[in-house]
């Protein structure tokens, strides 16, 4: 029985199949469903989790070498929460694109991960290292 790290099967295994330079969504609640990649939904009620308690929970067991975000992020939310998004991928290289470019990405990634999160445009790509 595992007793540390990720306790859920489905992200575990998930993560155990993203190999170098494939991708890993982790989006919020509002996010369209893509049939096509596999979804792992964690959303309970708002904001549990959020993104940055599924980005926190993956860093430790998962290499990100690069993400990417929607530039609308920056628009629309304040700066107390672009400071703690600063802060949670400090070390990786971040990439601000236009959400319509952002979502063009998605049905390439290997899964997604579905969080409870109310914060506007909080979606990021992970890129594997």
């Amino acid at each position: 029985m595992i007793v540390r790290g990720i306790l859920n099967p489905q992200i575990n295994s998930l993560l155990s199949r993203v190999r170098h330079t494939n991708t890993l969504v982790i989006a919020d609640r509002g996010f369209p469903f893509w049939p096509q990649i596999e979804t792992v939904d964690l959303s309970l009620v708002d904001d549990i989790p959020t993104v940055l308690q599924v980005l926190a929970a993956i860093r430790s067991n998962f290499t990100i070498g690069a993400a990417f975000m929607a530039r609308e992020f920056e628009e629309n939310n304040s700066r107390e929460t672009r400071d703690d998004f600063e802060l949670a991928l400090h070390g990786i290289s971040l990439t601000r694109e236009p959400h319509e470019d952002f979502k063009n990405r998605v049905p390439n990634a290997i899964g997604l991960i579905r969080s409870g999160d109310t914060t506007q445009y909080a979606n990021m790509i992970l890129v594997s290292a």
